[in-house]
């Protein structure tokens, strides 16, 4: 009782000693898994442009055939279609960390599923 007491007493912003303390552990271990993705993400970026792929690799992905010029693509060159295509800023798409690309592309496919106007009697 008497430390909830202590706690309720050092609210700092609407938050306890421990909540703050809990709140800035938190935010540094989310900064230190951002750098080490960052990192993690070049040396990938690094390393794919070393790898030589195989035919079978780049002719097929998941049942889709791929264009004999989007298999000969770089990663950059791969990203900067995408920028292109969805009309976003030059770089913005390649920047993006792994898991925020295959969010956007899951978005604008259901954007690309929905009803167009025509569709709807606009």
């Amino acid at each position: 009782m008497e430390r909830h007491r202590l706690l309720e007493d050092e609210r700092v912003n609407g938050r306890t000693k421990y909540e703050r303390c809990s709140f800035y552990t938190m935010s540094v271990f989310r900064w230190l898994a951002r750098k080490l993705m960052s990192v993690m993400g070049r040396a990938y970026v690094w390393l794919d442009k070393r790898v030589k792929y195989t035919d079978e690799e780049v002719s097929e992905v998941l049942g889709l055939k791929i264009d004999d010029d989007l298999r000969t693509s770089s990663r950059y060159e791969l990203c900067r279609i995408v920028e292109k295509e969805f009309k976003v800023a030059k770089d913005t798409f390649w920047n993006l960390h792994s898991t925020q690309k295959i969010r956007f592309a899951a978005q604008q496919i259901r954007e690309m599923k929905k009803p167009s106007k025509m569709e709807m009697g606009y």
